[in-house]
């Protein structure tokens, strides 16, 4: 809480009051930083700039997983309609509303049962890309049970089951095989700025050791060796079944032509035993002694 209000002291400073302090920065490899800048420089941009709102409702969690993990914090995220993780909140239209009033206007569409002010301001920072927004980040930190208050709360708002699919916690741990729990946790896909405005509070509100964020980062970002092992596994057993079936084949083959050469044989001889049996019949009686009865000639009287 300490740094939330500090941070949204600094935003709250006017142009020419002195000299800012550098504003924090997440500082977490193969995460890309995002330009940060005070709520104060964040409202004076101009007319092309929108601007986004989003909140992190946190509680701390004196739970032990299997009873030897300990869960340090619930931190509530959103699975949204387009499959992508994200946190509650939305674009704010400042024509018609202040950050808070559209920030709480969202919130109550999806969670229903809370509003955050002023002092629940963390940080804002400028997104990437050809769109020109400006993220601003909220915190609040609860009990645990107003947090589930709010989890089943969430479950009957307007757009639970449309835009909201449903709440999930965070798990801020991670196990023995150095991907269970928060490295698993960020190799999913998430929307926006949600990823970087994650790591970032946990990092601010010292919920989890930068270090620790480095080796979860890292983690996600390392080929998963069981998958690559079991492919060349896969791919060794095919290519063993392929010269199997390859060597039943020439088999086969084989076994063809001996039954062709065999069944050609068989031809020949029963040919030639034909050739061999064939005798002329002549009529019996004929032969040697056989003579060509002529008519005897008369003589003429």
């Amino acid at each position: 809480m300490a740094a939330m209000g500090a941070m949204a002291a600094m935003g709250a400073l006017p142009a020419g009051a002195g000299t800012l302090p550098p504003l924090p920065t997440l500082g977490v490899p193969g995460v890309p930083e995002l330009k940060p800048l005070t709520r104060y420089e964040a409202m004076r941009l101009g007319p092309g700039w929108s601007h986004s709102c989003h909140a992190m409702l946190y509680a701390p969690n004196p739970g032990m997983l299997f009873g030897r993990i300990p869960l340090r914090y619930a931190v509530l995220m959103q699975m949204r309609f387009d499959g992508l993780l994200g946190f509650p909140g939305g674009f704010v239209d400042r024509r018609y509303w202040s950050l808070e009033d559209g920030l709480n206007r969202v919130l109550g569409l999806g969670l229903g049962c809370v509003r955050l002010t002023e002092a629940d301001y963390l940080c804002s920072h400028l997104t990437e890309g050809p769109h020109r927004v400006v993220a601003h980040f909220y915190a609040r930190q609860l009990t645990l049970e107003e947090l589930h208050t709010i989890e089943i709360s969430a479950v009957h708002s307007r757009d639970h089951g449309l835009e909201v699919m449903g709440m999930v916690r965070v798990p801020l741990y991670t196990q023995k095989d150095r991907m269970g729990g928060l490295p698993n946790f960020l190799a999913n896909s998430f929307v926006g700025t949600a990823k970087f405005q994650l790591l970032f509070a946990l990092k601010i509100l010292n919920m989890v050791p930068e270090e620790k964020l480095a080796e979860a980062v890292a983690a996600t970002q390392k080929p998963k060796k069981p998958a690559v092992d079991q492919a060349g596994g896969n791919l060794h057993a095919a290519k063993h079944a392929n010269e199997l079936m390859a060597s039943a084949k020439t088999g086969n083959e084989f076994a063809d032509r001996a039954e062709d050469q065999a069944a050609v044989q068989a031809a020949e001889q029963a040919v030639a035993g034909l050739e061999s049996g064939a005798v002329l019949e002549q009529p019996v009686g004929l032969g040697a002694e056989a003579v060509l009865e002529q008519p005897v000639a008369v003589p003429m009287e």
